[in-house]
This record gives structure tokens, C-alpha cells and sequence, in this order.
């Protein structure tokens, strides 16, 4: 239910812009209080407010507030493929496999790592918002590997501070196309938003920084099989690297794989996995480590690859 609210403008609002003031004053994102300024919602000393108005302190301003947004509940089913590796009162890690996405978000109606838990019976730590709760980092919908999600407290606590800190040690084994030259290296480019398409990712000058480490474990005619380390934990960084440097991710159309090996290799999605994890454990404080094997799509399109 909508309900109308005053607030007195104080003197550090003088001058601002409605929408930014507003979005100071009620806490709110600036776009939401230009869609309130648009939607005729705002007043101030009884005259309508346009998003671009100046405010003057003193005054007064009426907010027809926007309606709570309902929380996303995750679904509660049971994931098929998804293996609990290792479980206790603390954390709980998971073999995610292709197709799951960590937690639910606007316009996935697909299943989750937090469904198939809570499904299963597992208690998920109650910190967090209520659509990801227990999750401290994630994998992309379309990349199988291993996860940890916290079952209590401090296990939330420790492991977003080690993830922040970037002390938790994160192994990735991709194929990708043709044979990086060095085998060994490192990659150091900002990734960003694509600038022509805003549903992928690029290195641009102005993105944040990423770092990739990668080595190489086994060569083939065709493609390479890499082991990564990331330093950083941007958004399809592997992929976004691997193709910055002309070797994308066999199998990842999105950032210019060959479609044709693709196919043969009868792969659907990025040859792309998170084999290990390893942190601190927030009950023993004792280095932990678990790993996920490759999954039946990754393996087959690894031996047809060797011949």
C-alpha cells in the first residue's frame, strides 16, 4: 500500500537536483526518484516537482512513496545434478552444476543452489538479503564447479571478508581456442560494460581492475586446456580475458568461440569449471580445501579433443 509523506528540505539539500535530493532523503535510487518526479509523486510547498527541479531548504516536500517491493523467495526444489560435497554446521559446498544459477534474480525462473538446499533440508545462514542468503560468491549460470555457501553466521562473516580480502584460493580449468603464447602468463585489463552491448562484458579503460593468472596443462590441435587462478572476481572475467587475448573459452559463443568446434565437440556452453576451492574454515580456522570433478558434457568434449 502506497502512503503520502512530508519531509522538511534541510539546508545540505539547497540547490540539488530533486532526484538526487530525493534519493538522499528517503533512500532510494536516483532512477526511482525520477520515475516519482515524473509520476506526478512529488510536491514541494504544494506544487508538482520535476526530476530536474532545484531544491530550497526550509521547505517542505510531499512524497507519495513507492510501494515495498515483494522479496524474491527462493524457490524450494531439489536440483538435479547438484552434489553437496562436504557439509556442516557451517558451511556447505556444492558441485553447481551447468544450467543453476547461486540464487534467485529478476527474470530467472530457473533453479538455484539456495531451492535445491533448502529443498534438501540444509540450513542456510540468515544473513544476507532474503533472495541469496548464505551466499558468499557466485558461479554464472552457464559454469559447473564447486561453491561454498555458509550455514551459520560467522561462517557469512569470514568467508564475504575473505572473498573481499581475496584470500580464499579459487582454481579454474578452461579450454579455450589455440595456444596462449606465453603458456604461462598474466593477464591485467579492466573489464567494464561492453559499450555496444550491455549484456556483456569487454576490456575497457575506465572497467575495474582484473587480474588472471593461467598456465598451461595440456595442448591439443585445435585448443589448449588452462589452469586459471583468479586475483580478482569480475563478472565473465575468465572469459572476458581468455578473448581479449584472441583465445576464447571453447563452447562461449557470447565471447567469440568457434561455433563449428563448438558443435563438434557437442558443446552447449562454455568449456568452463571451478575445480577448487580453498579458505580459511570459519570453525577450525584451519585452511580447507574441496574440489568438483569435471561434469559428463566437459569430460567428453576433453576426449574427443585428445583423439
Amino acid at each position: 500500500m502506497r502512503e503520502s509523506r512530508r519531509f522538511p528540505i534541510p539546508e545540505g539539500l539547497e540547490g540539488m537536483r530533486a532526484d538526487a535530493a530525493l534519493a538522499k532523503l528517503i533512500g532510494i535510487s536516483r532512477a526511482k526518484a525520477a520515475d516519482l518526479c515524473m509520476a506526478g509523486d512529488v510536491e514541494m510547498d504544494g506544487a508538482a516537482v520535476a526530476k530536474s527541479d532545484r531544491l530550497e531548504a526550509g521547505g517542505w516536500i510531499d512524497v507519495m512513496m513507492p510501494a515495498p517491493e515483494e522479496p524474491l523467495i527462493p524457490k524450494e526444489e531439489l536440483v538435479e545434478g547438484m552434489d553437496v560435497l562436504y557439509a556442516d554446521d557451517d558451511v556447505i559446498c556444492v558441485h553447481k552444476p551447468v544450467g543453476v544459477a547461486a540464487h534467485p534474480t529478476l527474470g530467472w525462473e530457473g533453479p538455484t543452489v539456495i531451492g535445491g538446499l533448502r529443498a534438501a533440508g540444509y540450513q542456510l545462514a540468515d544473513a544476507g538479503p532474503t533472495e541469496r542468503k548464505g551466499i558468499v560468491h557466485r558461479l554464472d549460470v552457464g559454469t559447473s564447479g564447486v561453491m561454498v555457501v555458509a550455514a551459520s553466521e560467522r561462517a557469512y562473516s569470514q568467508l564475504k571478508a575473505a572473498f573481499k580480502e581475496r584470500t580464499v584460493t579459487k582454481t579454474y580449468h578452461a579450454v579455450v581456442q589455440g595456444l596462449p603464447d606465453p603458456i604461462v602468463g598474466t593477464i591485467d585489463a579492466p573489464i567494464g560494460r561492453h559499450p555496444s552491448s550491455g549484456w556483456k562484458f569487454a576490456v575497457v579503460d575506465d572497467g575495474k581492475h582484473a587480474v588472471t593468472h593461467y598456465k598451461l596443462l595440456e595442448a591439443f590441435r585445435e585448443a589448449s586446456l588452462l589452469e586459471v587462478h583468479l586475483e580478482t572476481g569480475r563478472t565473465h572475467q575468465i572469459r572476458v580475458h581468455m578473448a581479449a587475448t584472441g583465445h576464447p573459452c571453447v563452447g562461449d559463443p557470447m565471447y567469440g568461440c568457434d561455433p563449428n568446434l563448438a558443435k563438434r565437440l557437442r558443446l552447449v556452453r562454455q568449456w568452463l569449471h571451478a575445480v577448487t576451492l580453498g579458505f580459511a574454515h570459519p570453525g577450525t580456522g584451519k585452511y580447507f580445501e574441496v574440489s568438483a570433478p569435471y561434469p559428463d558434457d566437459l569430460r567428453f568434449a576433453l576426449e574427443e579433443l585428445r583423439g
